[in-house]
């Protein structure tokens, strides 16, 4: 995904005069080394200093250009957090946050450098566009349109390369979330490259006798929040998956839509209120329930205790 993210800022360069990348220094881990190379008179390397990094670029976009940040998740929302608020999200500024190494899976970085409470934290900030890409044709409709689109963008980017989700007629829409997989039994609700994983899951539950589907929310904030609920009338359970801790990003979101629209029982599937640690993915995505087989295992495990109405009702 992030070679995605890299080439498409390399691409839309071309055309568009007025962007620039600005990198903390991690340029090789997020590939914007491609853009230094192949634009480097609009590449400024602003060193270990994503606090300052941010104020420049807000200096930057109120003299009409572009930029696009580049460094590690969790320096933009727990280091630079104050900068992102104050100086981009206050003030509504036209800067683009390429998050990149979110979520659990970054390479035995650890748990210091692992950020699992993103989406959380850019979800509550006001005028904050949150989105996750499912796979590295989303990413690159995803960046297109955020650098059209006046106003911050948050953009979480996985690290390794996923399964692909779409094809190159995908059209990326904010708000707009995207049936994978249609089910009768469970809605599992998903974003990012976790909506790979729990397809996987759902071709397990048909095995199983469970119909399951999937629906991908690339765009957090905002959201179809009626296209969820309308999601969610035809199941019996509905399931969340994120690479997140379960407190405030999809889940909470999932939540918050059903207790208001369409209450349903909700069961939340991410990182507990835990810290991670380095370790190989399939080892952290088995650990916290995320791969595959534990999703479908968590969901035939649930999908057990929720009874179906008209046989709990002794008709």
């Amino acid at each position: 995904m992030r070679d995605a993210w890299a080439e498409t800022l390399c691409d839309l360069a071309v055309e568009n005069h007025d962007l620039l990348v600005l990198d903390g220094d991690l340029a090789t881990s997020t590939r914007a080394d491609r853009f230094a190379v192949a634009h480097p008179d609009r590449f400024l390397q602003m060193g270990i200093a994503e606090q300052n990094m941010v104020g420049v670029a807000v200096g930057l976009a109120t003299l009409g250009y572009v930029p696009w940040l580049s460094s590690f998740a969790v320096f933009f929302t727990h280091r630079a957090v104050d900068q992102v608020r104050m100086l981009v999200a206050q003030t509504h500024a036209n800067v683009k946050i390429g998050a990149a190494y979110a979520g659990l899976l970054t390479g035995f970085t650890g748990k210091t450098h692992q950020d699992v409470q993103d989406l959380a934290i850019m979800r509550a900030m006001p005028g904050m566009t949150v989105l996750a890409p499912g796979d590295a044709t989303e990413c690159v409709a995803a960046v297109r349109w955020a650098t059209g689109t006046p106003g911050p963008v948050y953009l979480r980017l996985a690290r390794d390369a996923g399964p692909d989700l779409f094809d190159d007629t995908y059209l990326f829409e904010p708000r707009r979330v995207v049936p994978l997989r249609d089910g009768s039994d469970v809605l599992i609700v998903s974003t990012g490259m976790q909506s790979a994983r729990c397809l996987a899951a759902a071709t397990l539950l048909e095995t199983m006798g469970i119909s399951a589907g999937v629906l991908h929310v690339p765009s957090l904030k905002p959201v179809d929040a009626a296209a969820v609920a309308e999601a969610a009338q035809r199941v019996r359970l509905v399931v969340s998956a994120e690479e997140h801790t379960i407190i405030g990003g999809l889940g909470g979101l999932v939540a918050e839509i059903l207790s208001e629209r369409e209450p349903r029982r909700l069961v939340r599937i991410g990182i507990q209120d835990t810290w991670g640690e380095s370790a190989p993915n399939a080892f952290l995505l088995d650990r916290h329930g995320l791969s595959p087989e534990r999703v479908a295992e968590r969901v035939v495990m649930e999908f057990s205790r929720t009874a179906e109405p008209s046989r709990a009702a002794g008709r």
